[in-house]
């Protein structure tokens, strides 16, 4: 099946399914109004709470296979990566001691969607504290090299054993509770939205996965 059908199927899976949670939540809202005792309607609000989160993931499912949609505004390289690290301490505030920044001169502007390009760096991080991440901190770079802004993150592997010729280029392949093997795909969606590239490379000396992005500066 071509890609894209699958992901009109899928999308409309989607929207189906929460119309469905809507009706739910708007049954369990009513019955939360005819309830008196204070256990059934703490239960109500479970089942309301349990209702929201099926939706969310739904939403979200549909979001990491739709199609991107970049709006770039003029943004300073150094502004980007303050404000990336500062996202990232954020999403994963018991992990940002094992966080190594080196940021050289990122002198320079870039045309760039701030919003899509959190998500871009929050995923990747995601990836490297879930998947055999071996002893070591992990080292984020940012530069400008030969008209280009340069980020690179080198994780520490315990254990490595899948191509990197295609990094981001087969959905659906790594599948666990919550994640469904999309968000290396979205990552590589979104770099090329902004005319860059993405790539990766594993040292077995050093045990450790390069994942390089790059992008252009403004003109």
């Amino acid at each position: 099946m071509p890609w894209a059908d699958f992901v009109q199927f899928l999308r409309q899976l989607g929207h189906d399914l929460r119309n469905h949670l809507n009706a739910a939540d708007l049954t369990a809202a009513y019955v939360n109004e005819l309830a008196n005792e204070p256990e059934l309607k703490e239960e109500i609000k479970r089942l309301r709470a349990t209702i929201a989160a099926a939706a969310s993931a739904l939403q979200k499912l549909s979001i990491a296979i739709g199609q991107v949609r970049i709006n770039p505004i003029p943004y300073r390289a150094s502004e980007l990566m303050e404000d990336l690290r500062n996202k990232i301490a954020r999403e994963f505030p018991d992990q940002t001691a094992a966080i190594q920044w080196e940021i050289e001169q990122t002198d320079a502007t870039l045309n760039v969607d701030p919003q899509l390009l959190q998500q871009v760096l929050i995923e990747l991080f995601d990836n490297a504290f879930r998947h055999d991440r071996g002893p070591g901190p992990l080292i984020a770079c940012g530069k400008i090299d030969n008209q280009r802004f340069v980020f690179t993150l080198r994780e520490p592997k315990t254990h490595f054993d899948l191509p990197t010729d295609n990094w981001g280029r087969a959905p659906l392949q790594n599948v666990a509770p919550g994640h469904y093997g999309l968000g290396l795909n979205r990552v590589r969606a979104i770099i090329e939205a902004h005319e860059g590239k993405l790539h990766a490379r594993y040292e077995p000396g050093k045990s450790v996965l390069v994942t390089t992005i790059t992008l252009p500066l403004s003109a």
